[in-house]
């Protein structure tokens, strides 16, 4: 994949031009990965609920066509956009999440953290009490205390048109984490959002990006 690092831009600018290369791309367009990280905003996915925003205060709050609930955006988050063909993969939609996701499991380990999945809820997480240990979760998002214990770091939002994905996975490096307080996360009330600097992990943004730059590439090449 062709790699594009935009550096900060904003949230609507970048969203344009995704839709844009998706809408106009053929089955001989090569597939792109943009890495990016945006100026503060708030996305709603295109199911999102209004009462998951809860006081956005000057951050803007926009409408996207990503599934999911609500989450933030900001600087320190490195946010990477694959624009892939997925026929060209020979995948569907739920082996790409599992792949977005491991992407990001794998990252995590190169930097001595142990990423979890959480069944019914689309994201990594971290056990906050020993965010680097090798036991691995067994629950389910429906389950009550699901979330006890636990820190979402990296964020999963997809859309797939025409069998082509955009959007993509945010991963928290080292953020002002306050904005998440001011919603549900991805629809979860009281669910903790963290980085990796609050797991211990002091990286900097390149080179979080870079490792997860280089695990996507690994992934999602045919």
């Amino acid at each position: 994949m062709l790699e594009r690092w935009l550096e900060l831009q904003p949230h609507d600018a970048v969203d344009d031009a995704m839709r844009s290369f998706t809408a106009s791309r053929n089955p001989q367009t090569p597939d792109e990965l943009w890495l990016v990280e945006h100026e503060p905003v708030y996305t709603q996915g295109v199911g999102g609920r209004d009462e998951h925003v809860l006081q956005p205060g000057s951050i803007p709050v926009r409408r996207s066509n990503r599934g999911g609930q609500v989450t933030y955006h900001g600087p320190g988050q490195v946010v990477a956009y694959p624009l892939v063909d997925l026929r060209r993969l020979g995948i569907y939609a739920k082996e790409y999440v599992y792949r977005l996701e491991q992407a990001v499991i794998d990252t995590l380990a190169a930097f001595g953290l142990t990423g979890q999945r959480l069944r019914g809820a689309p994201g990594i997480y971290v056990v906050l009490a020993d965010p680097g240990g090798h036991g691995r979760l067994q629950r389910d998002a429906s389950q009550p205390g699901a979330f006890d214990g636990l820190g979402k770091v990296a964020a999963l939002g997809v859309k797939i048109s025409n069998h082509c994905a955009y959007h993509g996975v945010a991963l928290n490096v080292a953020m002002d984490l306050e904005p998440f307080a001011r919603i549900n996360p991805c629809g979860y009330a009281g669910l903790r959002t963290v980085d990796l600097r609050v797991c211990g992990v002091d990286v900097p943004w390149p080179l979080a990006a870079r490792e997860l730059a280089g695990h996507l590439q690994r992934l999602l090449s045919p």
